[in-house]
């Protein structure tokens, strides 16, 4: 066997939470391989209880609106579009696809694009806190 493969393995050990990320600008151009490997991955963590969210990025550059008015991308229809393409592609629901904008230029933080990738994590830490919650009721 494999000497770094570990035999006695706990909750810490485990994958809690199965996370894409995609670039909204580019989402709509995936190969259908990759799309076809992003889905066998998702039914293996299926089976295994894992959840899975997607997180997608770059929505400046898929929505040039939204690098003046970041306040209003969940009212944007481009990226709304371009989460469901993304849903439907690799078959993560909407509700578990979490728009970001990147830092691009400089440490300098901005609070919109800080509270979109804050609220981000927040949703899957607790998307992989719910899932080890119901393991171990089930293990009761």
């Amino acid at each position: 066997g494999d000497q770094f493969y570990n035999t006695t393995v706990n909750p810490n050990d485990e994958v809690h939470v199965l996370v894409c990320v995609i670039p909204a600008d580019t989402a709509d151009q995936i190969e259908d391989e990759v799309i076809t490997k992003v889905q066998e991955i998702r039914r293996a963590a299926s089976e295994l209880d894992i959840p899975q969210v997607a997180i997608i990025t770059r929505i400046d550059k898929a929505c040039p609106k939204l690098k003046k008015k970041l306040k209003k991308v969940y009212k944007s229809t481009t990226l709304k579009e371009k989460m469901e393409q993304l849903s439907v592609n690799v078959g993560i629901p909407m509700n578990c696809i979490f728009p970001v904008k990147n830092y691009t230029k400089g440490p300098k933080s901005k609070d919109e694009v800080d509270s979109l990738i804050l609220s981000t994590l927040a949703q899957i830490i607790n998307c992989g806190e719910d899932s080890m919650n119901h393991k171990m009721n089930q293990s009761e």
